[in-house]
């Protein structure tokens, strides 16, 4: 028994430890609530308000604006077509961001940082800039028409600009960086011996790359691919100066309703819609792939 004049036991470290964290965080997660959640809850209210052409938002709340969304084939369209655009800019940035990214990891120093600066240095750049950059290669009397027919590969221009083929291409310039950066950061972690290994004992290089070194960078290719879908099924300006006014994705739809019919429930509503499948695709993509090679993830 202690002594009635000791004194008390002391407060573990970990008995006040529990707020601290939730402390240091908080500036953060303030930040987070007021400059992402609360927008995004305003948003899924407004697309819940009824609209009228002369009155403007009504504060009645109604599903019109969905049921419209889902019935009309325009927006069908619209939403395939972002989808397939997004799934092809993915595609091709993992088609030429890995090997890039292999490619980069074998350099010798300086020449491994000189070329990190040239495929990141683009992300300095406004991506307004480089969107009228690729428009102005890609016009009929452009750097890449002027090329093919004095090359003789083609007799007249190729339509690039007001295309989906010229927004893909685009697309993946603005985005293979961010691909390039999530490898690049799973293969800085991997082991190099271990493709050495699988060398020595006799495996060709191609099976060793398949075999061996592609389960261990899908961590990398997976979160860079939701990034790169994110981004560009989501992606504004790109289309909108490249695909002109008759090739509409998803943000560019939006967009109008919001600025030039001024229907703002329904911009609001494409938007959710937008949000919402994202979610889902990448969510699903992700569960996908995780249990496909649960291996490599565990």
């Amino acid at each position: 028994m202690p002594g009635a004049g000791a004194a008390p036991p002391r407060r573990t470290s970990t008995e006040g430890a529990g707020a601290t964290p939730w402390l240091l965080a908080s500036p953060a997660l303030l930040l987070f609530i007021g400059l992402l959640l609360v927008p995004l809850l305003l948003t899924a209210l407004l697309s819940f308000h009824a609209f009228d052409g002369t009155r403007g938002v009504l504060p009645d709340y109604t599903w019109r604006n969905y049921l419209e969304v889902f019935s009309d084939g325009y927006y069908h369209e619209i939403f395939l077509r972002t989808g397939g655009l997004a799934l092809g800019v993915t595609l091709l940035c993992v088609l030429f961001g890995v090997p890039e990214t292999l490619i980069l990891a074998r350099m010798k120093s300086p020449w491994r940082a000189l070329f990190l600066i040239v495929i990141l240095g683009p992300l300095l750049i406004s991506v307004v800039v480089r969107t009228l950059g690729w428009a102005i290669l890609f016009g009929n009397n452009g750097l890449i028409n002027s090329t093919l027919m004095g090359l003789g590969i083609t007799s007249e221009p190729v339509r690039l600009l007001f295309s989906m083929t010229g927004v893909a291409i685009a697309l993946t310039h603005v985005l293979i960086p961010f691909m390039v950066i999530s490898v690049w950061a799973n293969l800085q972690k991997l082991d190099p011996q271990v493709e050495n290994a699988g060398l020595s004992l006799g495996a060709p290089p191609r099976k060793v790359f398949w075999r061996v070194m592609l389960p261990q960078l899908l961590p990398g290719i997976l979160s860079g691919g939701i990034i790169v879908f994110a981004l560009s099924a989501s992606a504004f300006a790109t289309p909108a100066l490249l695909g002109g006014r008759k090739l509409k994705v998803v943000a560019t739809a939006a967009y109008d309703e919001f600025l030039n019919t001024l229907n703002w429930p329904l911009g609001a509503t494409i938007a959710m819609l937008l949000l919402l499948a994202n979610v889902l695709i990448i969510l699903g993509a992700n569960r996908w792939v995780e249990r496909r090679f649960s291996q490599v993830f565990s």
